[in-house]
């Protein structure tokens, strides 16, 4: 893409409703703008950054198997009167009726759209274990929204629902999302941290909620500190294998680490004190078992190998896909603007042109361009008659991980600036070793990797 042709309308100052990092950068880079409270139109580069997480996130699922399909925003009222939730819910649903006087509901989760799908369509225990999913926009009617698209009303998720035959088979699904979502955020440049925490309106006794450590988190969160040293890495987990996922799930859950509605201060206090920690985390993810809370009032039952009808054990387990914009954003940045990780920024590279117009600086962006294009990157190239300083600010704003710098004085030596958006790193080089400088750092962080 060339600047001159993009819609980017960053912004010099910061609106005043911004009170967090993510909200002031996602404002000032020009990539979403507020419709009403809560809710915002994604422009060009926020948008390009939500699909790039979107399909992180259906990578890993169908990575595990998990099969994706997409169910409406609105629903009927009469399933959540036939689950027992429509009155439970609160006001953050926002209860409409259609023209026909019908109770309808713009969904703030699926559990009971997903169950009357199951079962219409699934009678035997031979169709088990399967796991549904679908990324769809959600409401829930904030009372007070704030902090951008962190707490906002209208909002992107991934949410799963499993289905099986025993609650053995269903906490081995519970291990599979944990070890699948591990991986996910970690593709993301991010960790999240699986905390021990409340099930709220969900429901279930067994739920993991993944927070970012951040100064802005809304939630208070406790925690061994040797939490923070895990990785998951880049192994390789046969997600069938139920000690394999336990293994993992075990690793990464058998330290302190809760939420403040679960934090129990009797066993915090059993950790070595240097190892206790105090901080605000970001939820960005969480998991749930509920065994056959849905499934019986709803009868999704299938039948068993010795003919008898049983209902289901169930799961969900959500993503929020465009929460994590935000959370990436108070996790990587710094007082220019963004830090993207590789994995998610919205251009692989930015070329910024120091003098618009000259024969051979233009030239040599151009082959950039195209070199970086033709290995199946995508380059943002600054071909605006701006000032040098006005470029640099853009791209500092706006976060590209690897700048190239082209200018007349360096081509008169063969070189061009390859600059590190992150640790601020500057060396020159010729520009087809610039080119392949990059392709190398990408090879490992593309979509599939």
């Amino acid at each position: 893409m060339r600047l001159s042709r993009y819609f980017l309308p960053v912004l010099k100052e910061t609106p005043s409703e911004a009170q967090i990092v993510s909200h002031r950068y996602m404002l000032r880079a020009g990539m979403i703008k507020q419709a009403s409270a809560g809710i915002y139109s994604w422009l060009p580069l926020g948008y390009k950054v939500l699909r790039k997480i979107e399909e992180i996130v259906h990578q890993e699922q169908q990575r595990v198997g998990h099969i994706p399909l997409l169910m409406p925003t609105l629903q009927s009222a009469d399933l959540w009167r036939e689950s027992g939730r429509y009155d439970d819910y609160g006001e953050e649903m926002l209860r409409i009726s259609d023209r026909h006087g019908r109770d309808m509901l713009y969904g703030p989760t699926n559990e009971e759209l997903i169950t009357d799908i199951f079962r219409s369509h699934v009678g035997s225990y031979k169709d088990l274990p399967l796991t549904l999913y679908h990324i769809q926009w959600k409401f829930r009617d904030e009372i007070r929204p704030r902090f951008g698209v962190m707490r906002g009303r209208e909002f992107l998720m991934k949410d799963g629902y499993n289905f099986d035959l025993t609650k053995e088979d269903a906490l081995h699904a519970y291990n599979r999302h944990l070890v699948s979502y591990l991986r996910t955020y970690e593709r993301m440049g991010l960790q999240a941290i699986p905390m021990r925490a409340d099930s709220g309106p969900i429901g279930g006794d067994d739920t993991h909620e993944f927070l970012v450590l951040a100064e802005t988190g809304e939630s208070e969160v406790f925690y061994d500190s040797e939490i923070t040293d895990l990785k998951f890495g880049d192994r390789e987990i046969d997600y069938d294998s139920r000690a394999a996922c336990q293994a993992v799930l075990e690793e990464f859950t058998s330290r302190y680490a809760r939420t403040d509605e679960t934090h129990d201060e009797a066993l915090f206090n059993q950790i070595p004190e240097e190892r206790r920690r105090t901080a605000r985390g970001i939820e960005v993810g969480q998991i749930f078992y509920f065994g056959t809370k849905y499934s019986e009032p709803m009868g999704a039952t299938v039948q068993d190998s010795d003919g008898n009808k049983v209902p289901v054990h169930m799961g969900s387990h959500g993503i929020g896909v465009s929460r994590l914009l935000g959370a990436i954003i108070e996790a990587s940045h710094d007082d220019k603007g963004i830090i993207w990780p590789e994995g998610v920024t919205p251009f692989h590279a930015g070329i910024v042109n120091l003098k618009q117009g000259d024969a051979e600086a233009d030239a040599a962006c151009e082959a950039l361009y195209k070199s970086l294009t033709a290995l199946g990157l995508e380059p943002l190239y600054d071909d605006r008659n701006e000032r040098a300083g006005g470029k640099f600010a853009t791209m500092d704003l706006i976060g590209l991980p690897w700048r190239i710098t082209v200018g007349p004085r360096g081509l008169k030596n063969g070189v061009v600036e390859l600059t590190s958006r992150r640790t601020g790193e500057s060396e020159e080089l010729p520009p087809e070793q610039a080119v392949e400088r990059i392709a190398a750092i990408y090879n490992k962080v593309l979509p599939g990797a």
